[in-house]
């Protein structure tokens, strides 16, 4: 089991196990900027790389309103509904 190390509060440990990796990504991709000085920067070149690697996926872009706080719940729900996978940008 691999152990994730979750930075939100470590007065309570949570316990997670890591989603299983599909065998293919196809579907739609949600890449998520958290509003982190370049953030976009790094998933505009990981869109072109997808793209170019997985000609048939649809990518979706979506960002948080602060990346001092978590995503709002119905941006959450969004990405779910209409995503198989989601990247997170985390740059500085």
């Amino acid at each position: 089991m691999s152990t994730i190390l979750d930075p939100t509060d470590e007065r309570v440990p949570v316990e997670r196990r890591p989603t299983a990796r599909p065998a293919e990504i196809k579907g739609n991709v949600a890449l998520l900027d958290i509003r982190k000085p370049r953030g976009n920067v790094l998933l505009d070149r990981l869109e072109e790389s997808l793209i170019q690697r997985l000609p048939g996926i649809k990518v979706n872009r979506y960002s948080k309103p602060t990346f001092t706080k978590p995503a709002p719940e119905d941006l959450r729900r969004e990405i779910r509904q209409n995503n198989g996978f989601v990247i997170e940008a985390l740059a500085d």
